[in-house]
């Protein structure tokens, strides 16, 4: 198994919530455990441990783009960003550092908009259209769902 593979594994089992995955081949006896702090993965005949992600005080773990964004028919012509995953929703990096986007602010497609914490993950949300932000739709550090609505985006 090679290194990218382990890692797509690790990166895997961190969005999926498992635990514990225990994979044995003819080849190949790989065990992968997570904790707080530290993802362990052993192989034989070495093992390997690396670093869990922790709350950094900036995203680093992923960058995910947002579900394409669909047009909201009570809203008019605006466009809805959503969440493509379960998590905490946040408007910037830290409570000091100003807010990715603000209501007036404008957006191109594939500039961050927010971050989504999953399982001490922090994911860099893009925004899949250019336009104006005509409203926030989530309050900051509150839980989101799948698909639910983070931003209103103006196209024109």
């Amino acid at each position: 198994m090679k290194s990218k593979e382990i890692r797509d594994l690790i990166d895997f089992i961190a969005e999926t919530g498992l635990n514990e995955v225990n994979i044995e081949t003819e080849e190949l006896k790989l065990s992968v455990k997570r904790s707080a702090d530290v993802t362990q993965v052993a192989a034989a005949p070495m093992a390997v441990q690396a670093p869990a992600a922790s709350a950094p005080p900036a995203p680093a773990a992923a960058t995910v783009a947002s579900e394409p964004a669909v047009p909201a028919s009570e809203n008019g012509n605006y466009i809805e960003v959503k969440s493509p995953m379960i998590g905490t929703f946040y408007r910037s990096t830290n409570p000091e550092s100003p807010s990715f986007v603000n209501v007036g602010d404008s957006v191109s497609a594939g500039q961050t908009v927010c971050i989504i914490e999953a399982m001490k993950l922090f994911n860099e949300i893009e925004s899949e259209v250019s336009g104006t932000i005509v409203k926030v739709l989530v309050e900051n550090a509150t839980p989101v769902e799948y698909d639910q609505p983070l931003f209103l985006v103006d196209p024109s």
